[in-house]
């Protein structure tokens, strides 16, 4: 089968977009915590480059990609243990994007690697002012093995069992966000809260800074959204373009919340908003029209606000509201998928709700949402119980104001 030059192009500069993702992560979560911490954060959020990559080459990819020990499509196999036999899967040495197209299979080995670092590191959103470096290591090195490459298995495999049960998820709204949602409300319950929580909880050091974060996530969630179909066609110009109309849909509609409920819109409502439609278009981008990803995106940025504040009434310590962003703009997108999905748009799409599908798409996301959340969440809370109750997970309280001096006997500001 021919590689179609322009298609491998494209995959390999969204690689390289979505990979830029992750440093944009830091510099948006290292910005909202307090300056005596911002080095830990930017420390937590860099580490999954090294770690991740590892785990994905040596056995995340074959569970995710490679061939499956059952025919239900419940787990991966290991055949592909550092990317060997890739002649025997899934074709020899080329990843099939559309009939008679492949590219070759290391670009999407790399282009789905990118998508196993970023994940993991969203919890470190929930987690601020808590984590260990070492328990933080373990923790990622484990969760990258044990709970994402079975749950891209599952969806981003289309010999997984939610994928050929009818559930679908573009580009991570089930497999990235709703599972690092999960993964975040355990690992909150297995740390607690920080010390006075919530007295003291506004801690933002440097907005700037968040904005630098934010646009990073911005430009590459570009390669997140509209390099998942694999090629360069009119579904890519479908998803980019719902990407960033999400975006702009949320930004405002999250302000226009912020205005009437606080008297004044900020600029980190501003960027938050966008970030909340930003995960809730990802699970929909390439499955519908124009129309529709502008409601997404105003939904999100409408709905989004008011789950910040749910924090505070079943008392978990969600820092940077990765529950109320991330986590919840995962589930409603998944959802409004089964509403808006349009096969008109995307011949491997599925008719939603709303263009005669019936509630047939809709029931299937709901089952996925609810297997992927369980799953992680319960994975998720063994791994971190195992790690706090050994090497430790949760650094010391007393030293909560003065991470960057502890752990990495420096300070980013010079007083």
């Amino acid at each position: 089968m021919p590689i179609n030059g322009a298609d491998t192009g494209w995959v390999l500069v969204c690689a390289a977009l979505v990979l830029f993702m992750t440093p944009g992560l830091a510099l948006f979560y290292g910005g909202t915590v307090r300056s005596s911490n911002v080095l830990v954060m930017l420390q937590q959020n860099i580490v999954p480059l090294g770690i991740v990559s590892l785990t994905w080459v040596i056995i995340g990819y074959s569970l995710a990609f490679g061939t499956p020990t059952d025919d239900q499509g419940f787990l991966g196999g290991i055949q592909q243990f550092l990317l060997g036999n890739l002649d025997t899967a899934p074709t020899p040495a080329r990843h099939v994007v559309e009939q008679g197209a492949a590219i070759p299979t290391l670009a999407f080995v790399a282009y789905q690697m990118m998508f196993a670092i970023i994940t993991p590191a969203l919890i470190t959103g929930a987690t601020a002012d808590r984590l260990k470096l070492a328990g933080w290591a373990i923790f990622l090195t484990a969760w990258s093995i044990l709970v994402y490459p079975i749950v891209a298995h599952w969806l981003f495999n289309p010999a997984g069992w939610l994928a050929t049960m009818g559930a679908q998820d573009w580009a991570g709204g089930i497999v990235v966000h709703a599972c690092a949602g999960a993964a975040a409300l355990a690992v909150m319950m297995v740390v607690g809260r920080r010390t006075g929580w919530p007295e003291g909880d506004d801690t933002k050091h440097s907005i700037p800074l968040v904005i630098i974060g934010a646009g990073i996530l911005w430009f590459g969630w570009f390669g997140f959204n509209a390099g998942d179909g694999l090629a360069v066609n009119d579904v890519t110009a479908q998803a980019l373009l719902n990407t960033h109309i999400a975006a702009a849909a949320g930004m405002l509609s999250w302000l226009a919340i912020e205005w009437r409920r606080e008297g004044h819109p900020t600029v980190l409502g501003a960027v938050t908003g966008a970030v909340a439609g930003l995960a809730t278009i990802t699970p929909c981008a390439g499955f519908v029209d124009t129309g529709p990803a502008l409601l997404i995106g105003l939904i999100a940025g409408a709905v989004c606000p008011f789950a910040v504040k749910l924090k505070f009434r079943f008392r978990y310590d969600d820092a940077l509201d990765v529950i109320a962003v991330h986590f919840l703009g995962g589930i409603l997108g998944s959802l409004l998928l089964g509403v808006f999905g349009s096969a008109a748009v995307n011949s491997n799409g599925r008719d939603g709700l709303l263009y005669g599908g019936g509630v047939t798409l809709l029931t299937n996301q709901v089952i996925a949402l609810a297997v992927v959340i369980a799953f992680s969440f319960a994975v998720t809370w063994v791994i971190a119980t195992i790690i706090e109750r050994t090497v430790g997970l949760r650094s010391d309280p007393a030293d909560e104001a003065r991470l960057d001096q502890v752990q990495q006997g420096a300070t980013a500001y010079v007083a």
